[in-house]
């Protein structure tokens, strides 16, 4: 298989004229143009260097590509993920899965229950989440992250933190089997 990025164009020649030395000389002058414009082609790519991103693109990328909830504030890896997935969210806007996906990059774990699944009224919904900050710090910044990708006609009734911890459990017991007797006099 011929590599591009490595490739010389006299490798390419057909075997009649690859022993003329006029068509090799060209060939050969070629060479360095057509190497360069091959490395300028796999900058093009840009959703394949992700992890190349400078702050100042991954704001522009977001800028470009609408990002519904971006915060410049946020860590470099979060902004491009969320750059990244910005195609995606808007495929999918407006279902759970799409607020389920903003949560977990933003925020860590997190799941959407529709109002059929706890009892609540239609078209609301909650949110389970693990990360505790979402009450506290980061509430307002949580809410606006929701509204962004959720239904229009959705309402956000609440969100519970659940906390998972691996704990002893410890049990015991106890059993008496006995039986009375009176011995009568």
């Amino acid at each position: 298989m011929i590599n591009l990025q490595t490739v010389s164009l006299l490798d390419l020649l057909p075997q009649s004229i690859k022993n003329d030395p006029i068509m090799a000389a060209a060939a050969a002058s070629i060479d360095a143009e057509l190497q360069m414009t091959t490395a300028m082609i796999a900058k093009l790519d840009i959703f394949g260097r992700t992890e190349e991103w400078t702050d100042e693109e991954t704001d522009e990328l977001a800028w470009q590509y609408h990002v519904d909830y971006y915060d410049p504030d946020l860590s470099i890896e979060q902004k491009r993920l969320l750059v990244k997935n910005a195609i995606p969210f808007h495929r999918r806007k407006g279902t759970p899965s799409a607020v389920e996906d903003l949560i977990s990059i933003l925020f860590g774990e997190g799941k959407v229950e529709e109002w059929f699944e706890y009892g609540g009224d239609p078209h609301h919904f909650q949110v389970i989440t693990n990360n505790s900050d979402v009450t506290n710090a980061r509430a307002e910044e949580f809410i606006q992250a929701v509204d962004s990708v959720k239904r229009l006609s959705s309402v956000l009734d609440r969100v519970t933190i659940s906390q998972v911890e691996d704990l002893n459990i410890y049990f015991g017991g106890a059993l008496h089997m006995g039986e009375v007797m009176k011995v009568g006099v």
